[in-house]
C-alpha cells in the first residue's frame, strides 16, 4: 500500500524524467505506468530511432537507453518501497544519487515494431545499491531485449 509521501514522490519522478530529461524527449520516452509495483515506459518507432536503414529496426542505443531508464525508475521505487517512514527531504537526496553503475543488455531479435515497451523488477533493493531485471517488448509482445542493471540509490 502506497502511503501519500511515497505516491507523491514517485508522481514527481516521473513527471522528471518524463517531461524534462531532454534526451528522453528527444526519444519520446512516455512513463506511461509508475508505482510501487512497477513501471511501464513506452517509446514509439520514428525515423530518428532507426538503427539499421536497411532492416528498418530500432537502434540498439535506444534499446539500451529505454532498458536504463526502467531499470533506474524501478530500482528507485524498490528504495520507495523499501521504508514507510521516508520523509520527502530524504527521498529527493536520494533521488540526486541515482545513477547507472553497471548496465548489461541482451539483445534477444531486431527491434521490428511500432511501439516498444519497457518493464522492470526489483531483484535486490539495498539501501545503497539494487540491482534491476528490464524486458522490451514491441506492440505485438515479442521479447526485443532484456537488461540487468545495478543502480546507486544512496
Amino acid at each position: 500500500m502506497t502511503n501519500p509521501i511515497q505516491e507523491q514522490t514517485l508522481n514527481r519522478v516521473a513527471e522528471v524524467f518524463d517531461k524534462q530529461v531532454p534526451f528522453h524527449n528527444l526519444l519520446g520516452l512516455d512513463i506511461k505506468h509508475y508505482d510501487l509495483d512497477g513501471v511501464e515506459v513506452v517509446i514509439n518507432m520514428k525515423p530518428e530511432l532507426i538503427g539499421n536503414i536497411h532492416q528498418q529496426i530500432l537502434h540498439g542505443g535506444v534499446t539500451a537507453t529505454v532498458l536504463d531508464v526502467v531499470g533506474g525508475l524501478t530500482a528507485f521505487a524498490g528504495l520507495v518501497a523499501s521504508r514507510d517512514d521516508w520523509s520527502i527531504e530524504d527521498l529527493q537526496v536520494r533521488l540526486q544519487t541515482l545513477g547507472t553503475i553497471d548496465l548489461r543488455i541482451d539483445y534477444l531479435r531486431p527491434g521490428r515494431g511500432m511501439q516498444f515497451t519497457g518493464t522492470g523488477t526489483v531483484i535486490r533493493a539495498g539501501n545503497r545499491v539494487s540491482v534491476c531485471r528490464m524486458e522490451l517488448h514491441n506492440e505485438q509482445g515479442s521479447h526485443i531485449a532484456f537488461g540487468t542493471g545495478t543502480y546507486m540509490v544512496g
